[in-house]
């Protein structure tokens, strides 16, 4: 057992082992599927999840001529998962966006930089290693990333924001973490926009008989015979009328088996089940927050990881996870602990709990992981914000298709009422939000920062003086100040400077107030290991043989190999291994599923 789960372009190789991978999963037919034969099933393929891979994985099964199922346990309110409710942003490289942003992308820098943040160093060049899969999978999706993802998706009516974001700058070395150039490209329409034409599809596919809905039903357990899976079994669930997002009934009012010859997983990760993301947090991140806000409904429980695994499945690389350090309480929760997320621009200083500014790489938007590190090791759950109204007008944007009506509507005027007012979002959590302090000077400012937390651990003296420390670096256009050269490296990209930088200028300076402090929270998000898979998405077991049957995608499978991101992301690519794996796993099953 491997974890503590329990409740240069793209080259001729790379494209043989994709191929030979899913030419594998065809031959492995003969082999997995004879108990089956001659005997009543009731689909070809059984999907387990509607979420955005399994929507990609039934599109792709149901255009291949075969019979689905698509299984989950939430109602109908709640199709498309996680990915609707997300920011829509998009990993390409050397995109027509980038290009027109004046941004030299090539398929070798961001292979740089995909490995010099995931790290792999889990057996990569060992068939057992815990990485081995991983690296495949991420030499394979930064080859689509660079080649036709952009193309496939833009065939289907997918649209994007012509500014490129900088997301994920990273720790300070050119082969290190982080991305060089940007490539965070924000869909037009967030999230909804991405679900949609996949949603469309499997509708289509089930109103002309391909594919068939089953809301409602939990699956608790997949039936093997002989070694090779031939269905699933659960329960049926009451129906509910649970609006997107919103808890829904788990009371019981029936059970069911469903037989197929191919099951796909894609059932998403552990964001919710604190207590399955406290057991896995890893030690290099210092002690678990005692007190965490959500960033995912609560239904994302990770149930499907053990379930699979007494399937023969294995799990690698649990302790590899992506919580976000700028968490806000969301003052109108959808789901229980609701978070939703601060994208920052570069500008706001950053201080944990006592007051004590960090250092570099510590900066909003170059290195998650390390500040998340940074944050345990102060003692403390949470970190502060303290920045302007000049600077949370420009920089701030929240995470969430329901955050951003401009761009989830498709509202051309109010997207560019963004450019003379902060956007609506914005002020709303400034005014509503209990993570917000706004004051006229730094004095009552502090005042405020200690009454919100009640222990009065901010010292208006030192805070001050750190804070006109770097006010001081502003009088020259260079700088020994990290951050601030931070700053003026993104006032150089066109794209920052139009949307996602405020002007250089003092934190004390009146003209920019008024002041504001936010108390960042801990944000529980995405699992990056899971179900080790091969090219094909096939679940593979503790031995390295793939369990004859058995096929996963999405976060459930690390978003490919079980861990394709390795130790970090480099942003925009969760939807991406979404829609890469899902499409993955759905043509290997329908190829291993011909006749």
């Amino acid at each position: 057992m491997d974890h503590p789960i329990a409740p240069a372009g793209i080259t001729r190789r790379r494209a043989l082992t994709v191929t030979g991978g899913m030419l594998a999963g065809a031959a492995l037919a003969g082999h997995a599927f004879p108990a089956l034969a001659g005997e009543s099933q009731d689909a070809d393929a059984i999907v387990v999840g509607h979420g955005l891979a399994g929507l990609v994985a039934t599109a792709e099964l149901a255009a291949a001529g075969r019979k689905v199922l698509l299984l989950d346990q939430e109602p109908e309110a709640s199709l498309g998962g996680q990915a609707f409710w997300s920011f829509g942003g998009l990993f390409f490289v050397d995109s027509e966006e980038q290009r027109l942003m004046g941004v030299k992308d090539t398929h070798d820098l961001a292979w740089q930089d995909w490995l010099g943040s995931a790290g792999f160093d889990r057996g990569v060049a060992d068939p057992a290693g815990q990485d081995h899969w991983a690296y495949k999978w991420a030499e394979a999706y930064v080859d689509f990333a660079s080649g036709e993802k952009r193309s496939w998706l833009a065939g289907l009516g997918v649209q994007w924001f012509p500014i490129v974001g900088w997301a994920e700058r990273g720790g300070g070395l050119a082969d290190g973490h982080g991305n060089s150039v940007p490539r965070f490209h924000v869909t037009w329409g967030t999230g909804p926009a991405v679900v949609e034409p996949f949603e469309k599809k499997v509708r289509a596919a089930v109103a002309a008989g391909k594919a068939g809905f089953r809301f409602r039903h939990r699956v608790d357990g997949i039936v093997t015979t002989g070694g090779a899976v031939t269905g699933v079994r659960g329960a049926v669930l009451e129906p509910s009328g649970a609006a997107r997002g919103k808890p829904s009934s788990r009371t019981v009012i029936g059970e069911f088996e469903l037989r197929a010859p191919v099951v796909v997983v894609t059932s998403g990760g552990i964001g919710a089940n604190h207590d399955l993301v406290r057991q896995n947090w890893p030690a290099r991140l210092g002690t678990p927050p005692r007190t965490m806000v959500t960033g995912v409904p609560a239904h994302v429980d990770g149930r499907m990881l053990a379930i699979t695994e007494r399937a023969g499945g294995r799990i690698v690389n649990p302790d590899r996870m992506w919580h976000y350090t700028e968490g806000l309480r969301n003052y109108d929760p959808i789901w229980p602990g609701h978070g939703i997320r601060i994208l920052p621009g570069p500008s706001s200083m950053w201080f944990d709990a006592t007051g004590k500014r960090f250092a570099t790489p510590d900066i909003p938007g170059y290195d998650t992981l390390h500040t998340l590190g940074s944050i345990t090791a102060s003692g403390y759950d949470y970190s502060w914000f303290v920045t302007t109204q000049k600077i949370i007008a420009k920089e701030f944007a929240l995470s969430g298709s329901e955050q951003n009506p401009d761009l989830t509507n498709k509202n051309v005027w109010q997207l560019l009422s963004r450019i003379w007012q902060t956007p609506e979002p914005i002020e709303k959590f400034k005014k509503n939000g209990a993570d917000f302090v706004v004051a006229t000077t730094l004095s009552e400012l502090v005042a405020g920062m200690n009454k919100l937390t009640g222990d009065d651990l901010i010292d208006l003296a030192r805070l001050k003086a750190q804070i006109e420390a770097r006010d001081r670096e502003m009088d020259n256009p260079y700088s020994k100040d990290v951050q601030v050269m931070g700053i003026r490296n993104a006032l150089s990209y066109i794209g920052d400077s139009l949307s996602r930088t405020a002007p250089a200028h003092k934190i004390l300076d009146p003209s920019a107030g008024p002041l504001i402090a936010v108390r960042l929270n801990v944000l529980t998000r995405k699992t990056l290991g899971g179900l080790q898979t091969d090219l094909s998405g096939r679940v593979l077991g503790p031995s390295g043989e793939p369990v004859p049957g058995l096929y996963a995608a999405g976060e459930v499978a690390g978003f490919g190999g079980g861990g394709v991101h390795g130790y970090r992301s480099l942003e925009g690519t969760f939807l991406g291994g979404c829609l890469f794996s899902g499409r993955q796993a759905g043509r290997a099953a329908a190829s291993a599923t011909a006749t």
